[in-house]
């Protein structure tokens, strides 16, 4: 796994995007590089029956993601910056083994995304079908003592790309994407 993705905390930030050109170009001048572009990610969340992981802040997560052939096993939560992902080598199996132990399939999130790296930082560019396009500027860390300090540093980092406060979004995709299916 690329050392962008290393560390059990995560600090992310969100934004919807008025103009998804406007930010790439913005982004494009800063010279980022590049992991890989228009890759479709397919991410599979579950829980117990009892939607106890949910409840208690956890998500477990199947991700695939083609054509660049990466597939993770995610574990967020149960604090905001709890984030966990380990490479795994055959998603069916996976799921397999979450379904033998008991584990439902909840919710499917399919998305397009585009992943660059900024310095220390990794900032995604994605199109949700009926959610919209937003950018999500990120660190992962094993020091728990710094997670203020990147949050500062991507707030900085925000600004510099064109992303204002009201562009802002707290939820996460699993969370929107459910919102949005309750609703229709």
């Amino acid at each position: 796994m690329n050392k962008h993705f290393e560390g059990r905390y995560e600090v992310e930030l969100k934004y919807r995007l008025a103009n998804r050109s406007q930010f790439l170009a913005l982004l494009a001048s800063k010279n980022p590089e590049v992991m890989h572009e228009d890759n479709l990610e397919h991410d599979t969340y579950f829980d117990l029956p009892d939607a106890s992981l949910s409840s208690q802040n956890k998500s477990v997560c199947i991700r695939e993601i083609q054509p660049s052939g990466i597939m993770l096993w995610i574990v967020k939560g149960p604090e905001a910056d709890r984030c966990e992902a380990v490479n795994i080598n055959h998603v069916a199996k996976a799921r397999s083994m979450l379904s033998t132990m008991g584990y439902q399939q909840v919710l499917e999130v399919k998305k397009l995304r585009s992943i660059y790296f900024l310095g220390k930082f990794h900032l995604t560019v994605d199109t949700l079908e009926g959610l919209g396009e937003f950018a999500e500027l990120a660190i992962m860390t094993e020091d728990e003592s710094k997670l203020e300090l990147y949050r500062e540093e991507l707030l900085s980092l925000a600004a510099e790309l064109g992303l204002s406060a009201e562009q802002l979004e707290s939820r996460s995709y699993r969370e929107l994407q459910s919102d949005l299916e309750s609703s229709s």
